[in-house]
């Protein structure tokens, strides 16, 4: 059984990771025994995360969002390092406004970081996994892709977006091995949302909406994001699992 969820001898690539939850995956990963890459655009962030995190951390720094930037690391990595057997695509950003004043070159940003990135680095890591024949993609989706609330209309639409994008990249390239899913979480306490922890008005909403009754934790991620790591997951595909503490289950 503990075969099914082992992640050793595979290297797993997980974008935006200097932080938040793609850091705590990092960390998770790493204890199922994979080797991690951070990856991210401030060099210095992802030498402090990779030096907390220990030795056999690497760290691959490009923009998620320039199309050519991510295959030439991606490629070179390859090359030069060793085969990508996981990706992530955790890279995201959220903007909070009404939708009559949110502003265009924001939309456009959520845009980029939140969709765009996902295909540009899983169409570049795919098409060494394709070759393989093997290959796990995990894309972080949100309870937006399939729920809405005032003010971020569309940060709701990249998420639910990243969703069909998933069901998509599984289509095209499970035929190829790969597996290709999406994790949707809940309300986290992570950088992303620090406006809405410390608002004690949204908190409490927040509580009594969920039906576990509080935010989640970072850590209560890992567990999903290694299984579809894993050989437990290998005829899923194409999947969004939520981890919300039930907010998608109930009214």
């Amino acid at each position: 059984m503990s075969d099914l969820f082992s992640l050793t001898g595979q290297r797993a690539l997980i974008t935006g990771s200097s932080q938040g939850i793609g850091y705590a995956l990092a960390t998770g990963l790493i204890e199922a025994g994979a080797k991690v890459v951070l990856n991210g655009r401030d060099a210095t962030k992802l030498e402090r995360a990779a030096e907390v995190l220990g030795e056999g951390v690497e760290t691959l720094v490009f923009d998620a969002t320039d199309h050519e930037a991510v295959r030439a690391a991606v490629d070179g990595f390859e090359a030069k390092v060793g085969p990508i057997d996981i990706l992530v695509n955790n890279a995201g950003m959220q903007h909070r406004t009404e939708l009559e004043n949110f502003p265009a070159d924001a939309f456009e940003k959520l845009l980029q970081t939140n969709v765009a990135s996902v295909f540009h680095v899983g169409q570049a890591v795919a098409r060494h996994m394709i070759a393989r024949g093997a290959g796990k993609i995990i894309n972080i989706a949100s309870v937006q892709t399939a729920l809405a609330r005032p003010g971020i209309a569309p940060y709701t639409a990249t998420k639910g977006a990243v969703g069909n994008l998933t069901k998509g990249m599984a289509t095209d390239w499970a035929k190829h091995g790969l597996q290709c899913n999406a994790i949707a979480p809940g309300y986290f306490d992570t950088p992303l949302n620090a406006a809405l922890v410390a608002d004690p008005e949204f908190s409490a909403w927040l509580e009594k909406r969920t039906p576990a009754g509080r935010w989640g934790n970072v850590e209560e991620l890992v567990g999903a994001c290694v299984f579809l790591s894993s050989k437990a997951s290998s005829f899923v595909n194409g999947h969004t699992l939520y981890v919300d503490g039930g907010i998608t289950a109930s009214l």
